[in-house]
């Protein structure tokens, strides 16, 4: 999933990064509230992680103007403020979640995944399609002979789509959930991951709507 890092320790950033991005996700950083703002404005993100304290502003502010314009995207704030009536400001600002640094990264990992499963499958842990069951919570996949491997980025793609179930994503969608600003984006990058899946899963799962995108029915 495309994931936005709010922070301006470097250190602290880097190392959100690098676990980020070896969980297979695609990772947008950004050090301010300018850039911030910059980024929700041209990135659809599945969750993003926020510092309050920013060089520029106040991350609680920038999270009340997000979400009084009408920005859903599930935020984690993430600081070394460790009094209950911060944590309650941050919350009744429009954060999802809120952890208090120095925090365990797969920990931040975790509960960024489990603010997607509710903003986009209503809650579920597990969905069933046909003889697969997908299991959101822990990113697999079982088959009726058992699991079936996937890449981090095969399951960025499903996960997307059965998301979205009965809904069409289209290509954009996909690369913009597969790659962070800084990747350099294959032309046929999409079609890979959708022919791989349906390889590994069956043909019936993904369905092509073409000129349109892709859909799990």
């Amino acid at each position: 999933m495309r994931l936005l890092v709010i922070e301006d320790t470097e250190d602290l950033a880097d190392a959100l990064l690098r676990h980020l991005r070896g969980m297979g996700h695609a990772v947008d950083h950004v050090a301010s509230v300018a850039e911030a703002e910059a980024a929700f404005r041209v990135a659809d993100y599945a969750a993003a992680v926020l510092d309050i304290g920013l060089p520029d502003g106040s991350g609680l502010d920038l999270l009340r103007a997000e979400r009084a314009r009408g920005n859903r995207t599930p935020i984690l704030i993430a600081t070394a403020r460790d009094r209950i009536s911060d944590r309650i400001a941050g919350l009744d600002a429009g954060a999802d979640d809120y952890v208090v640094k120095p925090f365990d990264l797969a920990e931040v990992e975790a509960r960024l995944r489990a603010q997607v499963r509710r903003a986009t499958a209503a809650g579920a842990t597990e969905v069933d399609l046909g003889t697969l069951r997908v299991d959101l919570t822990g990113g697999r996949v079982f088959g009726p002979e058992g699991e079936i491997r996937l890449t981090a980025r095969e399951w960025a793609v499903l996960a997307l789509l059965v998301g979205a179930r009965g809904r069409v994503r289209s290509r954009a969608a996909l690369e913009e959930a597969l790659y962070s600003f800084d990747d350099e984006i294959a032309g046929n990058a999409v079609e890979v991951y959708v022919s791989r899946l349906r390889t590994k899963l069956g043909a019936q799962v993904i369905e092509t709507r073409r000129g349109l995108g892709y859909l799990v029915p």
